[in-house]
């Protein structure tokens, strides 16, 4: 069996969960992993169409708007089982704003510390909203190991952007 990539094995998943649509599947990474893991629509009915070609999933008949429903088989559990088990590879970073930072000099200066100002804003509102999530009592264990990283991030990237102003001088 070839291996899973992440956004295959998420979705598997997700299903876990139950039965789920493409379109509700998408509506689950954003709310679950959105904000750490990017998933694009074309990406989920993509890899679903690869995950039932491999018998992992088995959709259902369409239904109401087009909506086509998958479950899990046997083989998409123990494929995920297998993945998950694996160690995680390293994490890379992606963030827009550092590398404007970083190509600063042919950026004009109060541009730069314009979005540097909105970037605040962002991360601000994300950490208010991952602090009410954990006020949630009946939260899953990992899921709170997650939002707390997301915490820790956001008021980290928060400090950082708060430094910005006296680092680039303005």
């Amino acid at each position: 069996m070839t291996e899973l990539n992440p956004t295959a094995a998420s979705l598997l998943g997700f299903l876990h969960g139950g039965e789920a649509s493409g379109y509700e599947l998408v509506e689950t990474a954003d709310l679950v992993i959105g904000d750490f893991w990017s998933l694009t629509r074309s990406q989920v009915y993509r890899e679903l169409a690869a995950l039932e070609g491999r018998g992992l999933v088995e959709a259902g008949p369409t239904g109401a708007r087009s909506r086509r429903p998958y479950t899990l088989t046997n083989a998409g559990r123990a494929a995920f089982a297998a993945w998950v088990a694996q160690p995680p590879g390293p994490e890379t970073i992606r963030y827009p704003l550092l590398l404007s930072i970083g190509f600063g000099s042919w950026i004009d200066p109060g541009a730069l510390l314009g979005f540097v100002a909105e970037h605040r804003v962002a991360h601000a509102e994300r950490l208010a909203k991952y602090e009410e999530m954990l006020a949630e009592p009946d939260m899953d264990k990992y899921q709170r190991a997650t939002l707390t990283f997301g915490v820790h991030y956001e008021s980290a990237v928060l400090a950082w952007i708060d430094s910005l102003p006296e680092i680039l001088g303005g």
